[in-house]
């Protein structure tokens, strides 16, 4: 179902003013953009990772519904929310993941492993989400930038647009938290 930005955010402005029925409403209109953003997140994901990108969005959404909704200023703001959601489900499942590794899961001898098939990259997310936060804490627009461009998925006009910020200027910040991200992960790589 394809709908306009400006009946999309008349939905959450509705919604956050406690229009339940405009949550009823908005649903059909954002899903197939969130499940986008779901399968992006996954699309890095190791291959036998278990959540799929349905999953992956009913889970943020029962966090969705389940918490205190900010006031919508657009459809971005939404996505940005959301896909911050789902990195968070994505981080807490990391975490178990690892947890449950480092509970005595099953043991896997050296010989039965394949080459071929990439390594889990369970802390990639935690390592990233990690670093996000670190980077939040420091310029809390910088990280929103790429919360916006890389996991909302929005095209850098609409992202500037969202953060109400010229094209040039986004740009700029998106290339400095980019460089600041890939420094602190790779210096994190390095000490491990």
């Amino acid at each position: 179902m394809r709908a306009d930005s400006h009946e999309i955010t008349r939905f959450l402005l509705q919604w956050s003013k406690g229009d339940h029925s405009a949550l009823e409403s908005l649903t059909p209109l954002v899903y197939s953009e969130l499940h986008r953003i779901a399968a992006s997140y996954l699309d890095g994901e190791r291959r036998s990772h278990t959540l799929q990108p349905t999953a992956l969005v009913h889970e943020a959404y029962l966090r969705l519904v389940g918490s205190h909704q900010p006031e919508w200023d657009s459809r971005g703001h939404f996505y940005a929310f959301s896909s911050r959601l789902m990195r968070q489900v994505l981080v807490d499942y990391a975490r178990k993941h690892r947890a449950a590794k480092r509970d005595g899961g099953v043991r896997v001898l050296l010989e039965d492993i394949d080459p071929s098939v990439p390594a889990p990259r369970t802390a990639d997310m935690i390592a990233l989400d990690s670093a996000l936060t670190e980077l939040a804490a420091m310029d809390a627009r910088k990280a929103h930038a790429v919360e916006l461009r890389y996991f909302a998925g929005m095209r850098v006009d609409e992202a500037a647009r969202a953060m109400d910020l010229s094209v040039a200027t986004f740009r700029r910040e998106l290339r400095l938290a980019e460089a600041w991200l890939h420094r602190t992960l790779s210096g994190r790589d390095a000490q491990e």
